[in-house]
């Protein structure tokens, strides 16, 4: 049974938190919209809400596998608003998460979604690091982040009591945010504007409609049907996807190549003890390292109060997997199966190893941590949450950096539009991925 959602599912119950409340009702599904959007993370509700309020006059239907909406990346992340430092100048993630976070910050205050801009430190340890920041500090200027500066030691102390390093680049304009809770807000902007949301929709079929019952024209006007495994059916005239973790195989069921394949990472947090939260105000990065395909852990105070500490980064054994010993064979058997992640693993063994043996043996994280904030102990942290990321790859073992759409094939191809990776920092630049992909909606097809 899918449920369809009403409104007050997704909106404010509170001001310091957005729940799903418990009015739903099912009820028989209306069949045709002038467009379905399938998935219901951030980037597909922000997507859903920019077309509702482009085209108000057009029906709209979200459809969601779970049961709530923004329950996996969108619900699992660390919540941190970013300012786009790392980003290449003039690539399309510099640009889209600059924007999205000036809109995000806009958005919440408009809203009233808490928030905190709370800063952060990308923190050079070593000597080494130290020309790679000030690479960074120029990058980040090129791209217009705000507020950027260098701090020698003694600015690292000023700003983190307890943090040490040789020199560090302050993004006072980085923020937190419960990203979950921003998510639920488009939703509820997207209903509130007409938009039909159903959960408990698992989609595994979209083809063009063979046949209209007799003396209907429906099958012409509507030529493209979703099907979920209970003989569940929505017709429309578009059909957009933004599957995250089932991307590829949402765009495979309608006749698409799976490529760039998805390979689930799982990262796991520690979490601080309350008692030592005073060791961190903001978020304390380190430098990244070219040489190696993940950022490193790092220090996240949460809007909830906790701080979180990592994450590592190593391969899932099911797409949804934030277990250690969660595993699905089909999802286990696709990954390894693939030569693009054969060919990863084998470039970055070295790393992937130690990558497991720091999630297994978390003195060993906690060691790498230390480099930033001597004091910390490992009595001091316990194991925390863990997100499952959708890192695309091509072929060769390229992480795929940047965005890809793709059409359907035969008469499907026309009339269906696949985001088939939307790169971090997809929560941050969540508005401004809307826009973008609400252009490229209105290019192709003839709303």
């Amino acid at each position: 049974m899918f449920r369809v959602v009403n409104s007050a599912c997704v909106k404010a119950a509170g001001a310091a938190q957005l729940q799903v409340l418990k009015d739903v009702t099912s009820r028989q599904l209306h069949s045709s919209y002038d467009v379905a959007l399938v998935g219901g993370g951030i980037v597909g509700l922000a997507t859903a809400r920019e077309l509702i309020l482009r085209h108000p006059t057009l029906s709209f239907i979200l459809l969601e596998k779970e049961k709530e909406l923004a329950l996996h990346q969108s619900g699992h992340n660390s919540g941190v608003i970013h300012s786009g430092i790392y980003y290449t100048p003039g690539s399309l993630k510099a640009r889209l998460c600059v924007r999205g976070a000036t809109l995000a910050y806009e958005y919440c205050q408009r809203k009233e979604l808490p928030y905190k801009r709370c800063g952060k430190l990308i923190v050079a340890v070593e000597q080494e690091e130290v020309p790679r920041l000030k690479a960074l500090y120029q990058r980040g200027l090129e791209n217009n982040v705000r507020d950027l500066s260098i701090v020698d030691a003694k600015g690292i102390r000023e700003r983190e009591p307890y943090c040490r390093g040789i020199m560090a680049l302050d993004s006072p304009y980085t923020g937190i945010v419960d990203w979950r809770m921003v998510a639920l807000s488009y939703g509820a902007d997207f209903q509130d504007a007409g938009g039909t949301v159903v959960t408990e929709y698992e989609v595994d079929d979209i083809s063009a409609v063979k046949e209209s019952a007799a003396g209907s024209s429906e099958g012409m006007k509507y030529p493209i049907a979703i099907r979920d495994a209970k003989g569940n059916e929505v017709r429309c005239r578009y059909v957009l996807t933004c599957g995250g973790l089932y991307s590829d195989r949402l765009s495979q069921i309608s006749g698409c190549s799976r490529e760039p394949r998805i390979v689930p990472f799982r990262g796991d947090y520690l979490v601080l003890k309350p008692e030592k939260n005073y060791l961190v105000k903001g978020n304390i990065y380190p430098v990244p390292d070219p040489r190696f395909p993940f950022l490193g852990v790092h220090f996240t105070p949460r809007m909830d109060g906790t701080i979180w500490l990592g994450p590592n980064a190593v391969l899932a054994f099911k797409r949804e997997g934030y277990k250690v010993y969660d595993f699905n064979a089909r999802d286990f058997a696709d990954a390894l199966s693939f030569r693009g992640l054969q060919k990863l693993v084998m470039r970055n063994i070295t790393y992937g190893v130690g990558e497991m043996y720091r999630g297994v043996f978390i003195a060993a994280q906690v060691k790498i941590l230390q480099k930033y904030i001597p004091e910390l102990s490992l009595s001091d942290v316990v194991r925390g949450p863990s997100g499952v990321r959708a890192q695309a790859l091509d072929r060769n073992g390229n992480l795929v950096d940047d965005f890809v759409f793709d059409g359907g094939a035969g008469d499907v191809g026309s009339r269906v539009l696949h985001v088939r990776n939307a790169p971090s920092p997809a929560a941050t630049s969540s508005l401004a991925i809307g826009e973008m992909i609400a252009d490229e909606v209105e290019s192709r097809f003839a709303l």
